[in-house]
């Protein structure tokens, strides 16, 4: 991915540079401005192997990804607008060419038109070719503020959704449950403990009878909880705090897919460091709590997501001796395995992550969108079909662009009703 971000930025620096240079753009012809052009470009580029190759303290590598992410954004943006003007041209210039020449035009003078491929008269002043390029660098230029805000605040600017879920068969005891969930904590890229800290004393506030955490708790090895250990052992409720690994915590984008003693010894590692903070982490098991003698379960799998990502988990094991419940929540951190396997059992309710709603987009009660809704069929809030239930959590953290832009950090309370959905 380093050589192939590196290559792409090659690129859109090389067209939008001679692109630029073309232009009546006079600063764009000067020593300084190419200077500052490829300098920014060259510097930008270590950055980013140098991140890739050392271990930067985290503050510096997310200025380095910011960075990135703005730069890439913006060029691309432009690219857009300096295509579709080369096409806008490139059909005048194909136009001229094939029309019939003028009364009294010779050769010569038809050749000379049309040496300079793509002409235009300057209208008002200025040309429409001139004016879409100094436009675009406008346009260009925009995605850097609500990137920067999503840094600055967007990262650790905490939403608690409250959601309520219907279920028929739910036992009169559990009827008013309240159970918190919060997914993908990714602590490799958190730099604000104290930020973080407050999160998870807004969920203690909510008082929930149960904490649900659906995976990716790293997003390599387990020495990035290090730091954060202290502040997730926090997360206590009187029926448990249950837990499952996410396609992050095995170490697969660090250690390699194939397996090997350090990435088998950093997996036992993170699952102990479920066991220090009193999570109960479910491999392929579930748990039945029991309230005045009546009974639910929980259930966990491993990993297991369509496509590229790990199929780990053993749905049917981890179902076994829950025949008898009348009521199984479910925790997978991928919501495909929901459409793959989950909607085929007796599962009331799968509670998922993974997605992050990408991070950016738009999410209110009525209406949400991002571009993870291309992705993922179900990525992010409640979906229902065939009477069971998936929820999708955009998750706590953050991975990659170190912050979050329309689609917030999010802590769910679910509060379990007895009965059916009340008809709108």
């Amino acid at each position: 991915m380093l050589i192939f971000n590196a290559i792409l930025l090659l690129v859109f620096d090389v067209y939008i540079f001679f692109a630029l240079r073309a232009t009546k753009i006079k600063v764009a012809k000067t020593k300084w401005f190419s200077l500052v052009w490829w300098g920014y470009s060259i510097a930008l580029l270590l950055g980013l192997y140098i991140s890739a190759k050392f271990n930067l303290p985290l503050a510096y590598r997310s200025v380095i990804l910011v960075a990135f992410f703005m730069t890439a954004a913006s060029k691309f943006i432009f690219i857009v607008i300096l295509l579709l003007d080369d096409i806008r041209r490139g059909g005048i210039w194909i136009a001229k060419l094939f029309s019939p020449p003028r009364r009294n035009e010779s050769l010569p003078e038809r050749v000379e038109e049309l040496s300079e491929p793509l002409p235009e008269k300057p209208v008002n002043g200025i040309s429409r070719s001139e004016f879409l390029t100094k436009s675009g660098i406008i346009v260009a230029s925009l995605p850097i503020f609500p990137l920067s805000w999503g840094m600055i605040s967007g990262g650790y600017d905490y939403k608690i959704i409250r959601q309520k879920l219907y279920l028929p068969h739910l036992p009169a005891s559990f009827h008013g449950m309240r159970i918190a969930q919060i997914s993908d904590v990714h602590s490799g890229s958190f730099y604000n403990k104290k930020a973080v800290l407050g999160g998870i004393e807004m969920l203690m506030g909510e008082k929930p009878d149960a904490v649900f955490f659906t995976g990716d708790l790293v997003n390599n090895v387990a020495s990035e909880m290090r730091d954060y250990q202290d502040i997730f052992a926090k997360l206590h409720a009187d029926l448990g705090v249950y837990s499952v690994l996410g396609n992050h915590d095995y170490g697969d984008y660090y250690f390699g897919r194939e397996d090997s003693a350090a990435k088998r010894k950093n997996l036992k590692n993170l699952k102990e460091t479920h066991q220090v903070m009193g999570w109960d982490l479910l491999l392929d098991e579930n748990r039945d709590i029991e309230v005045n003698n009546e009974k639910i379960s929980i259930v966990g799998v491993e990993n297991w997501g369509t496509g590229r990502f790990p199929k780990k988990g053993d749905l049917k094991k981890a179902l076994t001796g829950t025949e008898e419940s009348p009521v199984k929540l479910l925790l997978s951190h991928d919501p495909s395995h929901w459409r793959a396997q989950v909607l085929d059992t007796d599962v009331d309710v799968m509670f998922a992550g993974h997605t992050h709603g990408m991070q950016f987009g738009v999410r209110g009660e009525h209406f949400q969108w991002s571009p993870a809704k291309y992705v993922y069929k179900e990525w992010a809030g409640l979906y229902e079909e065939q009477n069971k239930k998936l929820y999708v959590n955009v998750g706590y953290g953050f991975l990659g662009y170190p912050g979050r832009v329309g689609i917030l950090p999010e802590i769910t309370v679910f509060e379990l009703i007895k009965g059916e959905k009340p008809k709108a």
